[in-house]
């Protein structure tokens, strides 16, 4: 499977090994030597048994800290959201009079909404220059995505390089994602605003064009330059990749509050996209739901996201909470620490699934620097690497109750001393 196309995943028991029966298998024949003669136990159990005392000596660095929740209930006429340092973010494109986040809304009360601009299919044709190739920057699984140009207040086409460039994300006719998907990203992006989330603009929904507008993030993607580094394109830095850590855990943090109650369900580098100064912000939340009601734990639904990147117990039994979306953001720390890719079977073989190769050499401390990204060597301290190791295995766990919360997870990166001053 194409580990960047969004789509349900064949969960036929027949044609697939467990997860944890293919991980015990993988530290029975390359960990032996770590762990004696001694009876081997479960997967599960190992991680989380190195959870809770192989990394005891830190276990102070990742307390959860007293702090006082920011007052998300009320939206103010262009004003932002507070984010999670408590600052409040001007923004004249999202701003909503609401008192409630996510109200419930019809199809045509999202489209409706005053909240965002109502682009014509014309407007979007000319900011692109008629959807030429050489405007053409990207190409994902909702569809192809433009660059363009509009004026910064009327929001008006301008010419190529005058005004405010804007991303134009076009659904392909053709693509597994459809007007329902397009229409969710509309209801959450449309009442949502935070400085880790990518900003929606408008749209439009003309002559069967579903047609996206974001604001323009200058750096890209981080696979991007993970794994797919353009020409003039330094390596990301070790104070870089956890800048953008924090920046990521950041958005999804507040996307996992009360008053929002959202879980992305599609969190992986590709969504996770820079700005000029290497702000992270997460983008697409076309696969988003809304958290469980009440006293349910969970979400019941068709199991949806990019391989890889989802949480075993989802993939298993179909049920999403806030914690699959953990351990999702552990793939990322993992992808950001590795410069490896979760999936890639042109590596050497017992390497193609990053996380089963990778967690029993982060549980085995000594071992942690066979991990590391080596173009990255020297510019962090083993404590560093041993903090980062242990904050990703505890994503990674396979209980989801041994993750640790979103927040718990920000205040963690905020205590890693490249992330302190940035």
């Amino acid at each position: 499977m194409d580990s960047e196309n969004v789509g349900s995943i064949d969960m036929r028991v027949d044609a697939i090994t467990s997860y944890s029966e293919r991980v015990d298998s993988l530290i029975r024949s390359e960990t032996a030597s770590f762990y004696g003669d001694s009876t081997l136990y479960t997967f599960a159990s190992r991680v989380d048994s190195a959870i809770r005392s192989s990394c005891a000596s830190y276990e102070a660095d990742y307390t959860p800290h007293n702090s006082t929740t920011t007052n998300l209930h009320h939206l103010h006429q262009s004003k932002g959201l507070n984010s999670t340092d408590g600052s409040t973010e001007e923004n004249g494109l999202n701003g909503s009079s609401s008192s409630m986040l996510l109200t419930p809304q019809t199809d045509d009360e999202i489209l409706q909404s005053n909240i965002l601009k109502r682009f014509t299919f014309n407007e979007l044709k000319t900011a692109t220059r008629s959807f030429r190739r050489d405007s053409m920057v990207g190409e994902g699984g909702f569809g192809y995505v433009f660059k363009g140009w509009i004026h910064e207040k009327t929001l008006a086409p301008t010419k190529p390089g005058t005004g405010m460039a804007i991303a134009v994300k076009r659904l392909k006719k053709e693509s597994h994602l459809g007007y329902s998907e397009w229409l969710t990203e509309i209801k959450y992006m449309g009442q949502l605003c935070h400085p880790n989330l990518v900003k929606l603009i408008g749209h439009t929904v003309e002559h069967d064009h579903c047609i996206l507008v974001h604001e323009w993030m200058a750096k890209g993607s981080l696979d991007n330059h993970l794994f797919r580094r353009p020409f003039d394109c330094e390596t990301l830095s070790w104070t870089v990749r956890m800048k953008v850590a924090l920046d990521a855990a950041k958005g999804l943090a507040f996307l996992h509050r009360d008053e929002v109650h959202l879980i992305h369900r599609n969190v992986k580098t590709s969504n996770i996209l820079l700005d000029s100064n290497y702000n992270a912000k997460l983008s697409d939340l076309m696969l988003a739901r809304n958290g469980p009601e009440g006293d349910e734990s969970h979400v019941s639904t068709m199991v949806m996201g990019t391989y890889g990147y989802a949480a075993p117990e989802y993939i298993a039994t179909g049920h999403l909470t806030k914690k699959s979306d953990v351990y999702a953001f552990g793939v990322v720390l993992l992808e950001l620490m590795s410069g490896k890719r979760v999936m890639d079977r042109n590596r050497p073989n017992g390497e193609h699934n990053l996380v089963e190769w990778a967690i029993p050499l982060l549980i085995a401390r000594k071992r942690i620097s066979k991990v590391m990204d080596a173009r990255i060597k020297g510019q962090y301290s083993d404590r560093e690497e041993v903090r980062i190791a242990h904050l990703t295995i505890q994503c990674l766990s396979v209980e989801p109750k041994l993750r640790p919360t979103m927040d718990e997870v920000v205040r963690s990166l905020e205590h890693l001393p490249d992330t302190k001053d940035v």
